[in-house]
């Protein structure tokens, strides 16, 4: 969907949950901007048992011109298109006025059937609605940098639904953290707004009712209903005890269960651990030592529908830290012995020479949904991508030696399009966009293992970041270098090697 496609209406009617929050407010005001000046009339509004009280909230509205208003539940049916943004029309969290055209625009699982919808932008996998208003916005040429207001608003949006930052785990939320531009003042206060003395007495009577397991280390926390960020700041005291390695803290909301986790130790990144503990029921991410998620109701209930919150954190922590081994390549904990002997099949890819996007010597990352690949740049760099979205940057040797160019267009379809950035100026290069393809020379000789249990893989390479494997994978080893390991899905293991 377009938004562009909307400006046939000459009435729009822009509405957010009930009791909105930064980011539904900031993704909401960013719409109402765009289209000001490209339709007839357009309006800014919520509903709800509540109007907006929270201190931040208020000064946010405030202090950047938001023109929100309530519309009371009774009101009447409105007149054109509605847009409802960071919730989807008929779901329980949003107030269901009538309309005579209606469009969804969210980042949340989808909860609602779609066909009776006149267009949809439902894109879960985002931290924060703010930043796919900010993708549709872009995808218009809409100067989002030249209105500080709106850029404010964005910024702050993310930065409230991701709980400070600390679980930006998309690579899309991160672009626009770095893209747009917002008033340090502002951002300042509003940062500085958020904990009411009612939130700090929820802190509190939460600390004093964690459950402690003493075998693995870890806590867990429920709080009372309280802003989200609230579980992040409860989460960041609480890994400072020095008995605790990884903490759960999580609350109750109107649509599921939200939840903070927090790791010091390198066995536990906490960005797969809340994806482990949201699997099937919702979405988890982060960093290593900061993370979070959140559980949906309705998915919630129908796969535990007699389990309530802590025993439901209680049962899957405990089962987490029963389910994988450790093997620390350094420490002689890889035994090959017994693994099968596989070949690669040929792999097509696509590639650049580095040093033809930017001058050498340019310090520049690459941001992938497997995270970010730091280098600089030289004349015998080359970047590869292959079909699955994964990037390597290797030498001009390896290149040459493991793979062929091939003729025609390089024609890869990603989830998410890598990008080159320059560190130094912020600017930017489609990687795909400038690939030629490339084929693999020769098959990769392979040593395989189907793997019982989740691993953990700890190598040289590697540092303290582990390679997850989960039963059912494969592990598998460069039978030229034993440091060089990668862990392969089932569903595509037979696809990229055959047994010898």
């Amino acid at each position: 969907m377009r938004l562009k496609d909307l400006e046939i209406y000459d009435t729009i009617t822009i509405q957010t949950h009930d009791n909105p929050d930064a980011d539904a407010i900031a993704s909401g005001f960013a719409l109402y901007t765009y289209f000001r000046d490209r339709v007839g009339e357009v309006s800014l509004v919520y509903s709800g048992r509540n109007k907006i009280q929270k201190t931040d909230l208020r000064l946010m509205v405030e202090k950047l011109g938001i023109p929100i208003r309530y519309r009371a539940p009774e009101e009447g049916k409105l007149k054109g298109l509605l847009i409802t943004v960071d919730c989807q029309y008929g779901a329980g969290n949003i107030s269901c006025f009538k309309a005579e055209s209606v469009v969804v625009i969210d980042h949340h699982q989808q909860e609602i059937a779609t066909d009776g919808l006149d267009g949809y932008e439902i894109v879960s996998n985002l931290g924060s609605c703010a930043t796919l208003v900010w993708k549709l916005l872009m995808e218009e040429h809409f100067p989002v940098n030249e209105n500080i207001q709106v850029g404010t608003a964005l910024y702050y949006g993310l930065y409230r639904d991701t709980s400070q930052f600390t679980e930006l785990y998309y690579p899309l939320d991160r672009d626009m953290r770095e893209a747009v531009s917002f008033d340090k003042n502002i951002m300042y206060l509003l940062k500085n707004s958020n904990l009411s003395l009612k939130e700090l007495e929820i802190a509190g009577i939460a600390l004093i009712r964690y459950i402690y397991n003493r075998d693995f280390h870890y806590a867990i926390i429920r709080t009372h209903a309280c802003d989200p960020n609230l579980l992040g700041l409860i989460s960041d005291f609480l890994i400072q005890v020095d008995e605790i390695h990884t903490c759960v803290v999580y609350n109750h909301v109107d649509d599921g269960y939200k939840f903070s986790v927090r790791s010091c130790i390198r066995e536990v990144n906490a960005s797969e651990f809340a994806q482990y503990l949201s699997q099937g029921i919702g979405s988890g991410g982060g960093h290593a030592e900061r993370a979070g998620g959140f559980l949906y109701k309705r998915r919630y209930e129908r796969h535990y529908p007699a389990l309530n919150g802590e025993t439901y954190f209680g049962n899957k922590m405990k089962q987490y830290f029963e389910s994988f081994d450790i093997i620390d390549v350094s420490a002689g904990g890889l035994d090959t012995e017994r693994m099968q002997r596989y070949e690669g099949r040929q792999e097509t890819a696509g590639y650049v020479k580095a040093s033809t996007l930017m001058p050498s010597g340019t310090q520049c990352v690459i941001r992938t949904l497997d995270g970010d690949i730091q280098f600089l740049i030289d004349d015998k760099r080359y970047i590869l991508i292959d079909g699955s979205g994964r990037v390597k940057v290797i030498s001009e040797e390896q290149f040459h030696e493991n793979y062929e160019p091939l003729p025609g267009v390089c024609d890869i379809r990603l989830e998410y399009t890598p990008r080159l950035k320059d560190k130094a100026t912020n600017t930017f290069k489609d990687l795909v966009q400038h690939m030629q393809p490339c084929t693999s020379k020769r098959a990769v000789r392979v040593l395989v293992r189907q793997l019982s249990r989740g691993v953990k893989v700890f190598t040289p390479k590697a540092g303290d970041a582990y390679i997850l494997g989960n039963p059912g994978d494969y592990l598998v080893v460069n039978s030229e270098d034993l440091q060089d390991i990668s862990v392969v899905e089932q569903s595509v293991f037979h696809k990229l090697y055959c047994e010898l």
